[in-house]
């Protein structure tokens, strides 16, 4: 993947490239990211140097719960260290033996909503350091967690870059707890067949919807490097946050989109789009649109450019 480029113009009025460095210490960059979580990441954060007890006998940079509902690891290294990713893993597998222990804690600082809504078939872990190995991108791929891979770097001017330089959508956890599994056995689906836009990705669609579906893909995935997961409920469209989540309404024949959008930037309209703040519903996004049809889709365009675009 190619190299951020960040450029500031200069009093002459040309362009000066900004040569991007580390911070002096570690725990610079934790607390600054720790203060900005949700923003930076889509992360609730949770705990900060958290003690795994003596038997694994290690500490967690950062420990928090993502927009999607899942556990996240993050570590730290100020240089470029591929010991991140090992110690990292380590981390997840304290976490698969402490379910109540995590659950507990959710409870405690996000409430109990958020505890009982938690998603263990994809636990996360997020690796930030100045670089990463071939080896270490290699190995992402071929491990069957949940992993990203993002890169800081620090300018003049208070100025921090995050880049997402590999993603794994892992394998779901078959441990996952009993009650998540029942769960997802009462929810009650439309006749599926696979879809045809992103196998191993997007999972089932309803078959009335497959072919605007497949439409709506393309729309999504037009805009770089953007990553496909198949959550329980919706599919999400990410880079370092959720930038759109699909949700299907086969009795309507209708697809909804949740755009990573401020309502106020846009002009809503009503039964196409709407303002979704304050208002309960699954999936991340403030703007939701319906789409019934291929026009509906050619309208929605300029919005998911503008979520893409401030993404």
């Amino acid at each position: 993947m190619a190299d951020l480029l960040l450029f500031q113009q200069g009093a002459d009025g040309r362009d000066i490239k900004l040569r991007g460095s580390r911070v002096a210490l570690e725990v610079e960059l934790q607390r600054r990211v720790e203060a900005g979580l949700e923003q930076m990441l889509g992360i609730r954060f949770l705990a900060s140097e958290y003690p795994t007890g003596p038997w694994h006998g290690g500490r967690i940079d950062t420990l928090g719960l993502d927009e999607n509902g899942a556990p996240v690891v993050i570590e730290f290294k100020k240089g470029s260290d591929s010991g991140v990713l090992s110690q990292a893993v380590s981390y997840l597998s304290w976490l698969d033996s402490a379910h109540h222990e995590f659950e507990a804690l959710v409870r405690r600082v996000l409430g109990a909503e958020a505890a009982e809504s938690i998603d263990w078939r994809r636990p996360r872990m997020v690796c930030i350091a100045a670089g990463f190995s071939h080896h270490d991108r290699v190995a992402v791929q071929r491990l069957p967690e949940r992993i990203d891979l993002v890169r800081y770097r620090v300018f003049d001017g208070g100025l921090l870059s995050l880049l997402l330089v590999d993603s794994s959508p892992g394998s779901p956890n078959p441990a996952a707890s009993r009650r998540h599994r029942e769960r997802d056995a009462a929810v009650v689906s439309a006749p599926t067949v696979p879809a045809g836009p992103a196998p191993g990705s997007a999972g089932l669609v309803p078959e009335c919807l497959r072919d605007l579906y497949a439409e709506l893909d393309d729309a999504l995935t037009a805009w770089g490097e953007v990553k496909v997961a198949a959550l329980r409920h919706y599919i999400a469209y990410r880079r370092l946050v959720n930038v759109a989540s699909v949700l299907f309404r086969p009795r309507h024949e209708a697809i909804l989109v949740y755009l990573r959008l401020d309502p106020g930037s846009v002009v809503l309209e009503e039964g196409f789009s709407r303002d979704m703040r304050g208002i309960g519903h699954l999936g991340t996004g403030d703007v939701e649109v319906r789409l019934a049809s291929a026009d509906d889709l050619e309208r929605a365009t300029p919005l998911i450019r503008k979520a893409f675009e401030a993404a």
